[in-house]
């Protein structure tokens, strides 16, 4: 994954007296000392909040200390990462975080991604839609496809700003072929459903999570799922590969949830979270959250999560900068291409 410099105005002065080096092996040994605070860098009541809320308990009763959830929200959840990075590294401060600071340095958001951090643990991934109001007269993302480039700017797309899931799948969707519409900004899921509800929108990219009750009721429909496979959950949906078979290259692809410690963190204390995380993620009632969320377990820690991280980087930002939307080119911050 891409090292960047981490803040480089700190001097390495500032970073002890912060705290950031690491821990004796004293003081490993007898972690968890206290509780736990841990930051949710996104508001109450999103995706990646409920997912942490309902792990959290898990993980607590394995280490037997309190882990307390701040909700810290603010520029695409730079605030809230920052603020871990720099309370010290001694696994009492722990960061609940969403796929978007992969992207920072791509988008100009901040000069540090996740290579600033460990991955205690990758815990889930979203399963991506293409999702229309049941009105439309479309029956899949063919016929939308069709109609966009019959009509080229006139449709228009929910989004969530820069760096957020449907710019991220317009521009993926932009790099093998041409979607040419107008993005119309909400600061979440749930005001931009109501305007599909309301026909204000014509489609819109969205976790299966934000979908899955109005497609249920009849209300939304799937036009596509950005997958390989089939969804369980949707067994009927047609796979966006049918339309667009380039993009093959971008999947598996959706947005992930992970827990963080910062880099210096103490080896046995990363490996203490570690098995911790592990063994909560596995437990049958965190799995049938993730079902009934629309989500899939990922469960990586290690050399297999930095895999991830580094994958997923690599096809998004290169996505990105396929398309023209990314603002610093993947090759000049150190991004292969995979």
């Amino acid at each position: 994954m891409t090292k960047l410099k981490l803040l480089p105005r700190l001097t390495a002065g500032l970073l002890v007296a912060a705290g950031t080096l690491p821990m004796t092996s004293q003081a490993a040994a007898d972690y968890p000392e206290r509780r736990i605070d841990a930051v949710v860098p996104w508001g109450a009541g999103g995706s990646t909040d409920n997912m942490a809320r309902s792990l959290t308990p898990h993980v607590e009763a394995i280490l037997g200390a309190d882990i307390v959830i701040n909700n810290l929200p603010g520029g695409t959840g730079v605030i809230g990462t920052n603020i871990v990075l720099n309370r010290p590294a001694n696994g009492h401060s722990l960061l609940y975080g969403a796929e978007n600071a992969q992207l920072y340095p791509v988008l100009e958001l901040a000069d540090f991604d996740y290579g600033a951090m460990h991955p205690v643990s990758l815990i889930g991934q979203g399963i991506v839609l293409i999702v229309a109001p049941a009105e439309k007269e479309w029956n899949d993302f063919g016929d939308l496809l069709a109609e966009a480039q019959a009509t080229p700017g006139q449709l228009l797309m929910g989004d969530a700003g820069t760096g957020g899931l449907p710019s991220t799948v317009l521009a993926m969707i932009n790099a093998v072929d041409e979607l040419d519409v107008r993005s119309v900004t909400f600061g979440g899921d749930g005001p931009a459903i109501t305007a599909l509800l309301g026909n204000h929108l014509d489609f819109m990219p969205m976790a299966l999570a934000s979908a899955q009750e109005q497609i249920r009721a009849g209300h939304l429909k799937a036009l596509a799922v950005l997958s390989t496979e089939p969804v369980e959950q949707l067994p009927d949906v047609p796979l966006i590969t049918e339309f667009l078979p380039e993009m093959e290259g971008f999947l598996p692809w959706g947005p992930f949830w992970g827990a963080y410690v910062h880099q210096d963190t103490p080896d046995d204390i990363k490996a203490t979270l570690e098995t911790a995380y592990e063994e909560a993620i596995a437990d049958d009632d965190f799995q049938a959250f993730l079902t009934r969320n629309g989500a899939t377990p990922l469960n990586l820690q290690g050399a297999e999560a930095e895999e991830f991280l580094n994958r997923w980087q690599s096809v998004t930002a290169w996505a990105m900068e396929d398309a023209g939307s990314a603002r610093v080119s993947p090759e000049a911050l150190g991004i292969p291409r995979l």
